[in-house]
């Protein structure tokens, strides 16, 4: 299928209708994708461009960074609250935009870092994301201010990239019983709705022991769907 150009001149009146949060990621992805000459150029004019070789590193540089953000969001620095009203209550403050933004950006390092070995630190990396998300969900005020409803589906992750390539991680270094836990686990806690398409995914990158235990797993389910049919 033939792609359709870009139109730019769409494309730049859009720009200044995003908000600061949209900004943010957008700046977050294109930082990944632009090569390092060239982002010299882009941005040099107004943040100084440092050398990023250190965080373009592989997968011990991005556990490196993940720790550092999963640290400095237990320690409450992306909580940014402001009193709710009926004119602002969709509105995210912008230590929350901040939050997003750099964990969209993190997530998307693992996931491009998951293609190669070793995976074992970005088993890691994954699990500590997945700990905030999952933090933000039992505790909403520990991490980051939401005015509206919190929860981590206000961060926006695209279960269908994330999930695999965490499963791809898990599956390289977890034995069959914990690698079937860890992802009914994380498809339950994030992206139930997606539980098949996510299962297939899992049995893709598993191992023979390992694609026995989601067997196990799914022939539970279908039990315990029969004896609540009863």
């Amino acid at each position: 299928m033939r792609r359709r150009a870009i139109d730019f001149d769409r494309l730049r009146a859009a720009l200044p209708r995003l908000t600061r949060g949209d900004l943010l990621l957008l700046v977050e992805r294109a930082i990944e994708e632009i090569p390092e000459a060239k982002l010299r150029s882009i941005m040099g004019d107004f943040v100084p461009v440092v050398d990023v070789a250190s965080t373009k590193a592989g997968a011990a540089g991005v556990l490196k960074e993940v720790r550092k953000f999963h640290d400095a969001s237990g320690r409450g620095e992306y909580y940014d609250s402001f009193g709710v009203n009926s004119k602002n209550w969709t509105q995210k403050s912008e230590g929350t935009e901040e939050f997003i933004a750099e964990f969209d950006g993190l997530l998307g390092r693992c996931v491009r870092a998951s293609e190669k070995r070793p995976r074992a630190p970005l088993r890691e990396a994954f699990e500590l994301l997945l700990a905030l998300l999952r933090r933000i969900d039992h505790s909403p005020d520990d991490v980051v201010f939401f005015a509206d409803e919190a929860g981590s589906w206000q961060v926006g992750v695209d279960w269908r990239t994330a999930l695999p390539a965490y499963f791809r991680c898990l599956a390289d270094v977890a034995g069959p019983d914990e690698f079937t836990r860890e992802v009914d686990r994380a498809i339950s806690d994030f992206a139930n709705h997606e539980r098949p398409r996510l299962l297939t995914a899992a049995r893709r990158v598993a191992s023979v022991e390992q694609k026995r235990a989601l067997r196990d797993l799914a022939r539970g389910e279908k039990e315990k769907e029969k004896e609540k049919g009863k």
